[in-house]
């Protein structure tokens, strides 16, 4: 499990850098052909803009995988270790469930429904540009199984 949770982790990290490095470079140009060559890219806000969305999306997905998103711990801290533990395995159903259902299921709907529909400067489909919800949604729900699989280790070691 934690093989799999490792090789998520790097693959994750990999295209996040790679997508930041990315929108760099790409904003380093917009700015360049903008006020040096006073010739303004007309690709290069868009391109940053989807580089953006699909970063944040990855980083979410990775986040999520961590457990390190923000959450109040001041009411459940209150209570023993085995509710603690047992109210994480119902938070992690409901990401779970939120992330197929939402994710995956609308996110497929909703490439599938803009496939004809082309993006202004870089007349490329915009399913392309929303298959990251359902691309995502995928990486979150297995995240959450390893991680109700992780807690319900965890639950054994305590009993």
């Amino acid at each position: 499990m934690n093989k799999i949770r490792d090789i998520f982790d790097k693959t994750i990290i990999g295209i996040c850098v790679a997508l930041f490095i990315f929108m760099t470079i790409v904003g380093t140009y917009q700015i360049t052909s903008r006020y040096v060559l006073k010739d303004p890219s007309t690709v290069s806000e868009e391109l940053i803009s989807y580089s953006f969305a699909w970063m944040s999306m990855f980083a979410a997905s990775y986040v999520f995988g961590k457990r390190d998103h923000m959450r109040m711990v001041f009411f459940i801290e209150r209570y023993s270790k085995k509710i603690q533990l047992n109210v994480a395995i119902l938070s992690e159903i409901v990401v779970l469930l939120f992330a197929f259902g939402v994710l995956v299921c609308g996110g497929k709907t909703i490439t599938t429904l803009t496939m004809t529909q082309m993006s202004p400067a870089l007349r490329v489909s915009m399913g392309y540009i929303y298959s990251v919800l359902p691309t995502c949604g995928v990486i979150i729900s297995i995240y959450s199984v390893l991680n109700i699989v992780d807690l319900l280790k965890e639950i054994k070691k305590e009993a």
